[in-house]
């Protein structure tokens, strides 16, 4: 049988690291290790009692259809309410898109503003599909490194990072992997520099209902309005609603843009399951009561963590502030060797922490810096506590 011939762009696509360790931690529970796995952006909370609810009524009423592609209304209102209840923003339904996940959104978005070799700023360490999808825009991802900076960047930064082929930037607060949370200045600061330079801003904020202590979330257009007409906002029901499964994103941006994002949506996928679109209407309109309920566990969860980490040797990190991740500095470990194996990178060391004490974590090079790596605490109590504990044994044996 000769070669399969592949196109150039599934040839150079990387495959994605979190889905990864995933999938590892699993054949090993399969096998029945007893894997603790921090690996998943995944909250282990049940969807809201009125996405279930909300569910089961469409599904009686008979709601397995096709739907309109861009959406059923009642979720588009849902989500006009709602942005303008939390944020004070008023779009109308027909500058609303809903699709199967938020993934595919930021795709279509890439694919309307880019054409070859059109550039976009990515903040790094940054979410893994980011790249991927610019690249397979055919665009060229210009990464620009904050690690020196508490994974934050700056007016200076960005200005830098800009040529003559700049379309845009990805923005992403509460930052997926550091738990950054832009604040109020530097959302000016970037809003200004786009400004003068004609930058579309993609938005992602998937994250925004997690955020902890003194730390307060805001989006873009509400520090920075006059950039309404060329901000994209992605957001959806995964992080705040746990909702991972039924696949529901959407997003919010200037009619143009999201009618043809809707014309490339209807090529692709057409709508997003009926069934999850009528779930999503019930959390997003009568849960709120569990959304906080979550985000306080998840505040309790990271301070647990943090604590753990806090007197560990070897390793550093900066605090999030949001979503439920925290990036840890492992470059001291570096070199050093588990076991009689060389730790040569974050990828060795993620591959021998899995084996050795059967802990789940994505490497940092993943999210384009290297010597880190992510671990999430959207996980059980009891799994974090065991799982630092491990963590902690493995860094001793080093």
């Amino acid at each position: 049988m000769g070669t399969v011939r592949l196109s150039d762009r599934a040839l150079n696509l990387a495959p994605s690291a979190t889905l990864e360790v995933v999938a590892k931690a699993k054949q090993l529970k399969r096998e029945g290790k007893p894997v603790i796995s921090f690996g998943a952006g995944e909250p282990d909370f049940t969807s809201p009692p009125s996405a279930i609810r909300a569910a089961k009524e469409a599904l009686d009423r008979g709601e397995t259809h096709y739907t309109l592609t861009s959406g059923i209304l009642e979720l588009k209102d849902a989500i006009q309410a709602y942005y303008r209840d939390h944020f004070q923003l008023d779009y109308k339904t027909s500058e609303i898109l809903v699709g199967c996940g938020a993934k595919p959104l930021l795709y279509e978005a890439l694919a309307c503003l880019l054409n070859p070799g059109d550039e976009v700023v990515v903040f790094a360490p940054a979410w893994v599909s980011y790249v991927e999808q610019i690249n397979l825009c055919e665009g060229r991802p210009v990464v620009v490194d904050t690690s020196g900076n508490r994974f934050l960047p700056s007016a200076s930064m960005l200005q830098q990072a800009i040529t003559s082929r700049t379309v845009g930037i990805l923005l992403n607060t509460p930052n997926n992997p550091t738990g950054a949370v832009y604040g109020k200045d530097l959302l000016e600061e970037i809003g200004e520099v786009a400004r003068k330079n004609g930058l579309w801003i993609i938005f992602d904020e998937i994250y925004e209902r997690l955020v902890y202590g003194e730390a307060s979330h805001r989006n873009i257009l509400q520090v920075f309005p006059s950039l309404r007409d060329s901000t994209l906002i992605v957001n959806g029901v995964s992080k705040a609603f746990a909702m991972t499964g039924w696949r529901i994103g959407y997003a919010l941006g200037p009619k143009e843009l999201i009618d043809k994002m809707g014309s490339i949506q209807g090529h692709l996928t057409s709508n997003a399951a009926a069934v999850s679109q009528w779930a999503s209407v019930g959390a997003m309109t009568d849960s709120e009561p569990e959304v906080e309920t979550m985000r306080k566990a998840f505040e309790e969860r990271r301070q647990i963590m943090l604590s753990a980490l806090a007197k560990m040797p070897l390793i550093t990190f900066t605090e999030p502030d949001g979503a439920f991740y925290v990036f840890v500095d492992i470059r001291k470990c570096l070199g050093k060797s588990y076991r009689a194996q060389v730790l040569l990178d974050d990828i060795s060391f993620c591959k021998a922490l899995l084996e050795g004490e059967f802990v789940a974590a994505v490497p940092g090079s993943a999210f384009l810096i290297q010597g880190y790596l992510r671990l999430s605490y959207a996980n059980s109590v009891s799994d974090i506590r065991e799982g630092m504990e491990r963590f902690g044994r493995f860094l001793a044996e080093l």
